[in-house]
């Protein structure tokens, strides 16, 4: 289970604060995936960083009984002068993980060749995106947080990264925000949506995409104010 209890989070733009999550007070279940459907700019990726712990709210508390990712494929926790296998074996000191056996996996899933004793600000963005997902993949999570199930490099890699997460999803649960209708169906069997700083939360996928549905229409749909005047 997983809880957020009155989360706040804002940030300072040229124009001032843009409030991005406002007194969000919602419960993950446990054992339940979580598709979360919303606008660009909505805070999606805001949110599951909080989740995840890269990120501190400004106000409230999360709570967490389930071991949970960090959002799959965030790769701003890398020190620029370290290498690939350094990085490596220092997350996976942090979360316990057994530090030779991800460095292993690691090394074969990343396909970085040499450049896996290269210091990372000399990989490019797609080398530093499939280090970021290759140990993604490589630890065993309770939950795992997915910001859009995308994957760079050829059509192999891709596939080879789509086989790992499903595995790890048919023992795991996700909170998973996309666009895609299909990826939320394949993946989860819950929905909410995050619209105006709020979220809401739906006993299943169906329910919460016709509420989305219906919320784009509506924001669509012209006022008295947009009609024409004769």
């Amino acid at each position: 289970m997983i809880t957020l209890s009155n989360i706040s989070k804002a940030y300072r733009t040229a124009t001032g604060w843009n409030q991005v999550l406002d007194n969000i007070s919602v419960t993950f279940p446990s054992g339940r995936s979580v598709g979360i459907l919303g606008l660009n700019g909505s805070g999606k990726s805001t949110l599951l960083r909080l989740i995840g712990g890269v990120e501190s709210p400004d106000k409230g508390e999360i709570t967490r009984d389930v071991n949970v990712s960090w959002p799959i494929g965030f790769s701003g926790g890398f020190l620029p002068y370290a290498t690939g296998r350094e990085s490596t074996r220092f997350i996976s000191r942090i979360y316990g993980a057994p530090i030779k056996y991800i460095e292993a996996f690691v090394e074969e899933f990343s396909e970085l060749g040499e450049y896996y004793d290269m210091p990372y600000n000399t990989y490019s963005s797609g080398m530093r995106a499939r280090l970021a997902f290759a140990i993604s993949m490589a630890m065993e999570f309770d939950c795992y947080l997915v910001d859009e199930l995308t994957a760079v490099g050829d059509q192999r890699f891709r596939d080879k990264y789509q086989e790992a997460f499903t595995q790890r999803h048919s023992r795991s649960t996700v909170i998973m925000a996309s666009h895609q209708a299909h990826t939320i169906q394949q993946f989860c069997n819950m929905s909410a949506i995050l619209y105006n700083s709020r979220i809401t939360l739906y006993e299943s996928v169906e329910e919460g995409m016709t509420a989305y549905n219906e919320l784009i229409r509506s924001i669509k749909r012209p006022t008295s104010k947009d009609q024409p005047s004769h």
